[in-house]
């Protein structure tokens, strides 16, 4: 069994030590093996768990997703109806998503086609942002 350092774990897996030590705390991946010295060190198993992370949140899954996912691959009798179910869950939400910055997307380009971009003050865009409360004077009575 190789054992490597935070940094080295680092280094392989391209996950920041801090986000790692994140990882442990919250429990997505087990407490590594210590030295006497305290210093953390990390299995290939460690490794990989921390690839497969990485990987993971590459696709937008959750840490909650993720957790389920780990647990999913450690379970060889899983049923893979299960993992496809996040996936698709996860895919519709990335779908939302994706709806909802094209509707930003459009209504930014329209308001920067109105907008003349020139010295004059007026500004659709400027416009556009601006709340539409209603401002009134209040007194103290």
């Amino acid at each position: 069994m190789t054992l490597v350092t935070i940094a080295q774990a680092s280094a392989i897996t391209g996950i920041s030590a801090k986000m790692i030590r994140h990882y442990e705390s919250i429990g997505l991946i087990a407490a590594p093996l210590r030295t006497e010295n305290r210093y953390r060190h990390y299995s290939d198993s460690d490794l990989h768990d921390l690839g497969f992370i990485r990987r993971s949140r590459d696709l937008g899954f959750s840490f909650e997703d993720i957790r389920q996912l780990l647990s999913l691959w450690r379970d060889r009798g899983r049923s893979s109806a299960e993992v496809k179910a996040i996936a698709l869950r996860h895919i519709a939400e990335l779908d939302q998503k994706a709806a909802a910055l094209a509707a930003m997307s459009r209504t930014l380009k329209r308001l920067a086609a109105s907008c003349h971009g020139d010295d004059r003050p007026d500004c659709p865009i400027l416009e556009a942002l601006d709340p539409p409360f209603i401002t009134e004077t209040h007194t103290n009575p």
